[in-house]
């Protein structure tokens, strides 16, 4: 890993052959920014955010780099390079987290977060664990064309743009889209 002290930069150059490892406080701030891929955002108690990649050729890649950024509480994450097929990328990230996550197309799945989350898949399968729904004052899903299943909200639409808004007492807010594919909350 290189490290640049002085901008709050860490580079991984080699993500297929070496885990990524970076401190990060729980509560803090954290955007994602991931190449298409199978991607697994998984939350834990460990104080720090792990960056695996895997699947068939992940593991022959040369070239799939981490960069991450940190400001603060506040923190960006970037996974790109090539392959662009038959690739996996786990995120593990602090349980407790403000998460913003942006992909272009891929099979997207966040478990185990508390707290805030805004995510954007353009194309694909995106699945959100939500927990206990009375967590949230505000959620608002929509896919322009797909399907949502949204059973702990008591929704489930297929078609052409489909949404759900519900507000509740909860303190965080779920906002998720898929421009084409699939949305579920669970």
């Amino acid at each position: 890993v290189s490290t640049f002290p002085q901008n709050n930069m860490e580079i991984e150059n080699d993500l297929a052959h070496h885990t990524f490892y970076v401190d990060f406080a729980p509560r803090g701030q954290l955007d994602l920014r991931i190449r298409p891929a199978q991607i697994r955002i998984i939350g834990s108690d460990e104080g720090r955010i792990v960056v695996r990649v895997g699947g068939r050729q992940g593991r022959d890649s040369k070239d799939v780099e981490a960069r991450f950024e940190k400001h603060g509480n506040s923190g960006v994450l970037e996974v790109k390079g090539r392959p662009r097929n038959d690739v996996s990328i786990t995120v593990q990230v602090p349980r407790e987290l403000s998460l913003v996550v942006r992909v272009f197309a891929g099979d997207v799945e966040v478990r185990d977060v508390v707290g805030d989350k805004d995510v954007e898949l353009n194309f694909g399968a995106l699945t959100i664990g939500v927990g206990d729904v009375n967590d949230y004052s505000t959620v608002k899903a929509s896919v322009s064309s797909g399907e949502i299943d949204a059973k702990p909200f008591g929704a489930s639409h297929g078609g052409l743009f489909r949404s759900l808004e519900k507000s509740g007492s909860g303190k965080y807010r779920l906002r998720a889209y898929v421009g084409a594919g699939r949305l579920t909350l669970e």
